[in-house]
């Protein structure tokens, strides 16, 4: 398995940021829509060795658009905001793309969220790109239980889940155990940490995640053969993201090891 960091955490100029990344030792980064689309960084990240593994799709959304909203004018902002992503990711080779849910828990709007995401997914099939929904606390899919059960119902080939360490912590469902329920659904996978509570996206091992439950979220993900990164996110309102993010890789290559 691979490791990989989402790029937001690390402030500067995008030249710098890309620097950086290659410097903490990592080959696969996790960007947004707005981040390589100037040609010098593209060339940058190619000298630089550092590969793209999934795109933020849902990222820099315009406001008041919404993939589930009512206004059909709205939603197809919404969607073709996603949809550059996800031709983003395809351009630059990325495995995956992810959204995230809207907060209208409505039947109307989660048909509505239904019908956006299969235009999505074929489009991202049409790039070679799988596309996730991450299950995320305060919107209308918080656990991942109820995402995995969205994504089913939805019954689109090209449609998986992303699951969120951190999150789990919140929700307090047990990694390991949604990770295998997931299966071959699994698209890809977030870690971060935090008190249980509160979306954090703190270091590992700084939270209320343990060693121990890193290594039966690992082995949840051999056992299933997931094939994608392990991504870091992590806030870049940490004191020291760059650091952090070092010992997150760290800690993955550890339990990795432990295997």
């Amino acid at each position: 398995m691979k490791i990989a960091c989402c790029i937001w955490a690390l402030a500067g100029m995008e030249t710098e940021i890309l620097r950086e990344a290659r410097a903490l030792g990592f080959d696969w980064i996790d960007i947004q829509p707005t981040h390589l689309r100037a040609l010098e960084s593209r060339l940058l990240a190619q000298e630089l060795g550092l590969r793209v593994s999934c795109v933020g799709a849902s990222f820099a959304m315009p406001a008041g658009a919404a993939l589930d909203h009512a206004d059909a004018d709205k939603r197809k902002t919404a969607f073709d905001n996603v949809a550059s992503g996800i031709a983003l990711a395809g351009h630059l080779g990325a495995e995956s793309a992810y959204v995230v849910p809207g907060k209208d828990s409505s039947p109307n709007a989660l048909a509505r969220f239904r019908d956006s995401l299969a235009g999505l997914a074929d489009l991202a099939a049409g790039f070679g790109v799988k596309l996730a929904l991450e299950h995320f606390p305060g919107t209308t899919l918080p656990t991942a239980s109820e995402t995995l059960e969205f994504i089913r119902r939805a019954d689109h080939p090209n449609l998986y889940l992303l699951i969120d360490s951190g999150h789990l912590q919140m929700t307090g469902e047990e990694p390991a155990s949604a990770i295998l329920n997931a299966g071959d659904r699994l698209g890809y996978m977030h870690f971060d940490d935090n008190d249980g509570v509160s979306d954090l996206h703190w270091a590992l091992l700084d939270g209320v995640m343990t060693e121990e439950s890193l290594d039966a979220t690992l082995q949840a993900l051999a056992d299933i053969d997931y094939q994608g990164a392990l991504s870091l996110e992590l806030s870049p309102g940490l004191p020291n993201p760059a650091r952090a993010l070092a010992a997150g890789r760290d800690a993955l290559l550890r339990g990795l090891h432990r295997l």
